[in-house]
Order: C-alpha cells, then sequence, then structure tokens
C-alpha cells in the first residue's frame, strides 16, 4: 500500500476513486482495457453480497442455473428493441478453431435471449409455471469510459429470469425482485435507496416496464443499484414461450428479469468512504475487527499471543476478525492507516500497558457518537462488546447517508432552481414524459430522470422544462449518474 494516501474527495471524486479501489486492494486493471482483476479482498465483499442475496433467491423458490457465455447472434436478433438496445456495447466472435464461424456469436451481454430459448423447450403447460430461474455470472459489455466496478468491460453479476402464466403473477414477481434488491442494500450495504419505476426513456431494451434501485454517492450523483423488469409478451412471442392452459389453448407466458451486480460495491465505496480511504459497513466488511500488537521482540511476541487468544475469543462469537501479526517490518502506525485506508469497522490496538492493565484499546474507524471515536475497553468484556458495537456502527452508516441524501434532495418547479439543484444533488420534479424533453434536460444539464419513486406523494403540476402536464402523477427524481 502507498504511504501517500488519496486525493480528498472535494478536490477530485474521481480521482480519489479510482486511486481507492487499487490501494485499498480491492482491485487491479484487467490486461484488456476496461476489465479488472478483483482481488481476495475485494472479492470477500462480493461473496457477502452473493450469500445473502443467493439466500433470499433460494428461499422464494428460485433456482439456480449456468448458461453459456455465447449465443448465437441470431438469437439477440429476434427481439428487435432488445437488439437494438444492446449493439453498441456488444463484443462479437467471429472466429474460432483457426476458421471463421458460419454465424457470429456473442459474449453474453444479459440473457435474455438464450434462456428464452429453453424456457419455450421446458414450457408445455400451466403446470410448468411458474419457472423461476437464476444465474450467477459475468457479462461483457464493452465500455467506452470504464471505471472499476461501475462500468467494467466485464463484471459478475446475478440475473433471475422468470416465466408466469399472467401478467399479474409476473408483475408479483418484479416487485418481489426489487424489494429484494431495496432490503438488501439498507440491509447489508447501508445505503438507503430509493425504490421505483423508470421512465419509458430509460426502460431495459425490450421490457414493458422497469424498476430500479437508486442510491446517491458523496458526490450528489445518482448510481443505479439494481434493476428489476417486466418483459410482458415480448420475449414470449420472439421465442414462442407458450403453454397450455386449463381449457388446452396455447397461451403466450409473461416473463420477467432482474438483476444486481459487483456495481454494488462502487456503491459501498461512494456512499460510505472518505478521504482517509474506504468505510465498511460491518455486515459487508471481510474484516469487521482487526487487532494489531504492539512491540517488539520479546514485548512484541507477548503482545502477539495476547492478540491470538483475543483474536479467537472474538472469532467464537461470530466476528470476522484478522490478527495483523506476521508483519514485523511494518511499524503499528503503518498498519493502522492500513486498515483505516481498507476501511475495517473497529481496529484494536493491543500493547504492554494494555496488557499489563487488562485492557483493550478499540478504535472506531468513525465516531458514531462525537468524541466516542477511541475507548479502552477491559479485555474479557470484548468479545461479548464487539457485536453491538458493530451492530452500531452499521445503523449509524446508514442513518448518516440517508441524511445527507435528504440535504442533496430539494423539491424544485422553476428551471433555474433545477439546473442549479442537479448540479450537486437530486431535483424532485413535475415532467411531461416526452422522451425529447428528457433529451434536453440531458443535453443542457447533464441529469436524467433516476426514478419515480414508489413512495413518492401523488401530485400533479407542469413540466419543469416544457410547462407541459405532468405525465406520472407524482414528481420524478432527476439527477446526474454514474
Amino acid at each position: 500500500m502507498s504511504r501517500e494516501g488519496v486525493t480528498p474527495q472535494s478536490e477530485d471524486f474521481s480521482a480519489w476513486y479510482n486511486e481507492l479501489v487499487v490501494q485499498a486492494q480491492l482491485v487491479d486493471r484487467g490486461p484488456v482495457r476496461g476489465t479488472m482483476v478483483i482481488r481476495p479482498y475485494g472479492y470477500r465483499v462480493w461473496e457477502l453480497l452473493q450469500a445473502d442475496l443467493d439466500r433470499r433467491i433460494k428461499e422464494a423458490g428460485h433456482d439456480n442455473a449456468c448458461f453459456p457465455m455465447l449465443i448465437p447472434e441470431s438469437y439477440l436478433k429476434r427481439e428487435a428493441e432488445h437488439v437494438e438496445g444492446f449493439s453498441p456495447e456488444l463484443a462479437v466472435v467471429t472466429h474460432a478453431g483457426g476458421k471463421e464461424l458460419e454465424e457470429p456469436l456473442v459474449m453474453r451481454p444479459t440473457s435474455e435471449t438464450v434462456i428464452g430459448e429453453y424456457m419455450a423447450k421446458w414450457i408445455d403447460s400451466h403446470r410448468d409455471l411458474p419457472l423461476l430461474l437464476n444465474q450467477w455470472a459475468n457479462v461483457v459489455r464493452w465500455e467506452m469510459r470504464p471505471r472499476m466496478f461501475l462500468r467494467t468491460t466485464e463484471f459478475l453479476w446475478q440475473e433471475g429470469h422468470t416465466a408466469h402464466a399472467d401478467e399479474d403473477d409476473a408483475m408479483r414477481e418484479t416487485m418481489w425482485a426489487l424489494d429484494a434488491y431495496a432490503s438488501l442494500a439498507r440491509e447489508l450495504a447501508a445505503i438507503p435507496v430509493v425504490a421505483g419505476e423508470k421512465t419509458p426513456g430509460e426502460r431495459f431494451a425490450g421490457a414493458v416496464r422497469t424498476y430500479t434501485i437508486e442510491a446517491m454517492m458523496r458526490d450528489g450523483r445518482a448510481l443505479q443499484a439494481g434493476t428489476s423488469h417486466y418483459l410482458g409478451t415480448n420475449f414470449a412471442k420472439a421465442f414462442e414461450i407458450q403453454y397450455q392452459d386449463e381449457e388446452g389453448r396455447l397461451t403466450l407466458a409473461h416473463t420477467t428479469s432482474w438483476g444486481m451486480s459487483t456495481r454494488m460495491i462502487g456503491g459501498v465505496i461512494m456512499t460510505h468512504g472518505d478521504d482517509k480511504g474506504l468505510v465498511m459497513p460491518p455486515r459487508l466488511a471481510p474484516y469487521q475487527v482487526v487487532i494489531v500488537p504492539i512491540g517488539r521482540k520479546e514485548q512484541g511476541e507477548q503482545a502477539a499471543a495476547e492478540a491470538r487468544r483475543l483474536g479467537a475469543a472474538i472469532k467464537s462469537t461470530g466476528v470476522r476478525v484478522h490478527v495483523d501479526d506476521n508483519r514485523p517490518q511494518l511499524s503499528p502506525g503503518f498498519k493502522f492507516n492500513e486498515w483505516e485506508m481498507r476501511g475495517v469497522p473497529i481496529r484494536i490496538e493491543l500493547g504492554k500497558r494494555d496488557i499489563e492493565g487488562g485492557v483493550a484499546t478499540v478504535v472506531r474507524r468513525l465516531p458514531t457518537v462525537e468524541g466516542q471515536g477511541k475507548e479502552q475497553i477491559p479485555l474479557d468484556k470484548v468479545p461479548e462488546i464487539l457485536p453491538g458495537m458493530l451492530a452500531d456502527f452499521q445503523s449509524f452508516l446508514l442513518a448518516r447517508a440517508e441524511k445527507f441524501r435528504e440535504d442533496n434532495t430539494a423539491v424544485v418547479d422553476g428551471w433555474d432552481a433545477f439546473a442549479a439543484q442537479v448540479a450537486t444533488g437530486w431535483a424532485r420534479a413535475f415532467h411531461c414524459g416526452d422522451a425529447a424533453c428528457e433529451d434536453g434536460i440531458k443535453a443542457e444539464t447533464a441529469a436524467t430522470p433516476r426514478v419515480i419513486a414508489t413512495d413518492a406523494p401523488e401530485e400533479t403540476g407542469v413540466c419543469v422544462k416544457c410547462d407541459r402536464p405532468s405525465a406520472y402523477g407524482k414528481r420524478v427524481i432527476f439527477g446526474r449518474s454514474y
């Protein structure tokens, strides 16, 4: 790790982020432009997200499956809006085995087409529905302006794909996935997302309705952190996904798709991090507690032995703990800075004086109450106290992020106020629903409609840009985004 730290957020938020993901040992740059190597520390964050979401998916009755990375180009062409939406991002294989292929193969950008092909094979009767599938996979979307975790040419995600007898059942599934993502974001990532529907101009290519969870980063920009799509019968028509109903009639199935990716890790970084580095929510921290023994030679050995004993006691309570006792060439100060950079929620310092006094010096990554950053706790009490401290820290981060979002969101009606607000945060404004008007707003301010929040009050007014009547019966959240 560099001793130089990272660029302050206030100077250059983008530079801060790009430096931090590398310095905190989350990722390294891949050998192909726009790709990333997720290092063990970063991959552990993904594993924790994955485990929780996979549990939710299975408890709701879905089965995991695995579909091919290579998709015949003709599959994508069957749904015209879908292929048009993805064509600029496609990576295409034209040669293999030393020969030109008869048909180009597309590296999976998303799997609606290939999974639709097999849904059509597997579904015959209404008794086969609903078909609830999920896939954990990597996808490829050629990015012109890549940024680690946020937009990379190859990334990891899960994609749910389901088929249903009718619209009502498919919409229940669509909203279940949206609620699952919103809960995971709040409960694990401590990100207070806003859930709701996308405008027609922001829908997923080929969807009838698209729903999203949107999060505010510490530079005031929005991050789309998960999406859920009701696809209607669009893909069912293209791939002949149909079933015999109870009267024996052939009927088209209604399908959904929904996904969350490693982009969520980028959201965690930009929601909680500061000028000293990462700030990891305890439930997603690879190490929730790190113990740093202090001292040299005999004193150091004594401190390390006590640190290992304490670490074992802490581990028995279910807390993820790491004892940093195998790098004697590094000073305690260097280790303190390193673990601060890597966002560990709680650091325990253990030296000769601590041991003689029967205490441990416990340091929070951020004080949850003013002045409550560092304290001494009796050694025998540390294991039982830590779980509560971690829970408090998790709650503190969520509340802090929620306050930041509310402080940087404003209700606006006039164009000048709107333009000023979206330069630094989010604006709640009326919109006419016209895609050309959305394009005009984006051209002048770089802001786009992020979400029509589910819990927003019903209101009517005139469009903030063109003064035509609002289309959604609610205000729309606008902001610049990643």
